[in-house]
Protein backbone atom coordinates (compact mmCIF):
# COMPACT_ATOMS: atom_id res chain seq x y z
CA UNK A 1 0.00 0.00 0.00
CA UNK A 2 1.27 3.55 -0.81
CA UNK A 3 1.48 6.32 1.79
CA UNK A 4 -0.34 9.12 1.36
CA UNK A 5 -0.04 12.77 2.79
CA UNK A 6 -2.91 14.03 5.63
CA UNK A 7 -3.68 16.51 2.24
CA UNK A 8 -3.32 13.81 -0.36
CA UNK A 9 -6.93 11.96 1.79
CA UNK A 10 -8.24 14.97 2.64
CA UNK A 11 -8.86 16.22 -0.97
CA UNK A 12 -9.96 12.43 -2.49
CA UNK A 13 -12.51 12.62 0.38
CA UNK A 14 -13.36 16.02 -0.46
CA UNK A 15 -13.87 14.66 -3.81
CA UNK A 16 -16.20 11.89 -3.38
CA UNK A 17 -18.18 13.88 -1.41
CA UNK A 18 -18.58 16.46 -4.24
CA UNK A 19 -19.81 13.36 -6.38
CA UNK A 20 -21.54 12.16 -3.98
CA UNK A 21 -23.20 15.78 -3.34
CA UNK A 22 -24.01 15.89 -7.07
CA UNK A 23 -25.95 13.04 -7.62
CA UNK A 24 -28.13 12.91 -4.43
CA UNK A 25 -28.05 16.33 -2.98
CA UNK A 26 -29.20 17.57 0.27
CA UNK A 27 -29.72 21.05 1.24
CA UNK A 28 -28.78 20.22 4.83
CA UNK A 29 -25.38 18.38 3.98
CA UNK A 30 -22.39 20.61 4.72
CA UNK A 31 -20.52 22.81 1.78
CA UNK A 32 -18.09 21.11 0.19
CA UNK A 33 -15.96 24.08 2.09
CA UNK A 34 -17.64 23.04 5.29
CA UNK A 35 -16.96 18.91 4.43
CA UNK A 36 -13.37 20.37 3.92
CA UNK A 37 -12.95 21.86 7.29
CA UNK A 38 -14.19 19.13 9.27
CA UNK A 39 -11.46 16.68 7.30
CA UNK A 40 -8.92 18.72 8.48
CA UNK A 41 -9.34 18.22 11.93
CA UNK A 42 -9.14 14.54 11.80
CA UNK A 43 -5.74 12.78 12.41
CA UNK A 44 -5.03 10.37 8.63
CA UNK A 45 -5.93 7.65 10.39
CA UNK A 46 -9.33 8.90 11.22
CA UNK A 47 -8.92 10.21 7.11
CA UNK A 48 -8.59 6.39 6.35
CA UNK A 49 -11.26 5.38 8.27
CA UNK A 50 -13.58 7.94 6.82
CA UNK A 51 -12.54 6.15 2.96
CA UNK A 52 -14.37 3.21 4.41
CA UNK A 53 -12.35 0.95 2.62
CA UNK A 54 -10.95 -2.55 3.62
CA UNK A 55 -9.29 -5.70 1.98
CA UNK A 56 -12.32 -5.43 -1.29
CA UNK A 57 -11.82 -2.03 -1.83
CA UNK A 58 -8.85 -0.55 -0.73
CA UNK A 59 -7.20 2.96 -0.21
CA UNK A 60 -5.47 2.59 -2.71
CA UNK A 61 -8.71 1.62 -5.03
CA UNK A 62 -10.09 4.95 -3.43
CA UNK A 63 -7.52 7.23 -4.14
CA UNK A 64 -7.33 5.74 -7.88
CA UNK A 65 -10.64 6.84 -8.12
CA UNK A 66 -11.01 10.17 -6.26
CA UNK A 67 -7.73 11.22 -5.50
Amino acid sequence: MKEYTKEQLVDALVAEWEYLCHDDYDPQDPTPEEYRKEMELLTVEELIEETSTDEGYTLDDFMENHG
